[in-house]
């Protein structure tokens, strides 16, 4: 099933209770397409792609790496590297390779510097015993610290606090927004909105979502901003927009860094 048929499908679903708004294309991996705020160009939908550490390891592709080249769009990185489902893994510099904010996996550093950014996503942990995903805020806990038990690092702007709160200043601004999040039960949340909605309404709406969403860092935005999920037969690809126009970008930018959910080996 193509998305044309997808978005039809979810769409006639109408609004869900928070178990079936979710449809599984494999085990441990689900998507829903939710409402998002009125009086947004674009089809005005939230997509979301929810992932079980269980069966999925996320991963950090860098085309800074050794190996990996050039740039490459959402749907390319998840061909070249297997993955049922990639989003951006963070902003990058004009350099088009370096992230903005601190990025590292064991064998590569993507960026050094720590910035000001409250935000990190870690996974790749050093001890087995240690949850395979970690959601850090720096308001409350210590990044130092928390970053020397995982092999990767990502830093970006933080959306959602430790305390569930709206963090992002309200702004006129409005653009296309891919987001990393966790919820209750530890699950990964790949978020995109295609549809230009300030962020801070944005991020508004996704606390009301029936997904429990716990914390959450921006990793893009515009028509660089993009998921790509695959799973039993049917995908889902979400492009950004330009902020200055409602046409829709026909195919993926290439992007130099991106999160990539890889089926663990004997999950099924």
């Amino acid at each position: 099933m193509h998305l044309a048929a997808l978005v039809a499908a979810l769409v006639a679903a109408g609004p869900a209770a928070p178990g079936p708004a979710f449809r599984t294309l494999e085990p441990g991996l689900e998507i829903a397409l939710f409402d998002g705020p009125p009086g947004a160009t674009g089809d005005g939908k939230i997509a979301a792609v929810r992932i079980d550490p269980g069966f999925f390891d996320l991963q950090l592709f860098n085309s800074s790496a050794p190996g990996q080249g050039t740039p490459h769009s959402a749907r390319a990185w998840a061909d070249r590297t297997g993955a049922s489902a990639v989003i951006n893994a963070s902003m990058y510099q004009e350099d088009h390779r370096t992230a903005v904010s601190f990025m590292r996996t064991r064998g590569h550093v993507n960026q050094r510097r720590i910035s000001r950014d409250r935000a990190a996503l870690m996974f790749d942990p050093l001890d087995r015993t240690l949850p395979s995903v970690r959601f850090v805020d720096r308001d409350c806990e210590d990044l130092d610290g928390a970053a020397q038990s995982y092999g990767t690092v990502i830093q970006s702007i933080r959306m959602v606090s430790c305390e569930r709160k709206n963090v992002w200043a309200p702004s006129s601004r409005r653009s296309s927004v891919a987001a990393v999040g966790v919820d209750g039960r530890g699950r990964v949340l790949f978020l995109h909105a295609r549809s230009a909605w300030p962020v801070h309404d944005l991020v508004e709406a996704l606390l009301t979502l029936p997904i429990d969403l716990r914390r959450a860092m921006y990793v893009e935005g515009g028509p660089e901003a993009q998921l790509y999920a695959r799973g039993g037969g049917t995908e889902l690809e979400r492009l950004g927009l330009f902020e200055s126009s409602e046409a829709e970008t026909k195919e993926g930018w290439p992007v130099p860094n991106v999160i990539a959910a890889v089926r663990r080996k004997g999950s099924r």
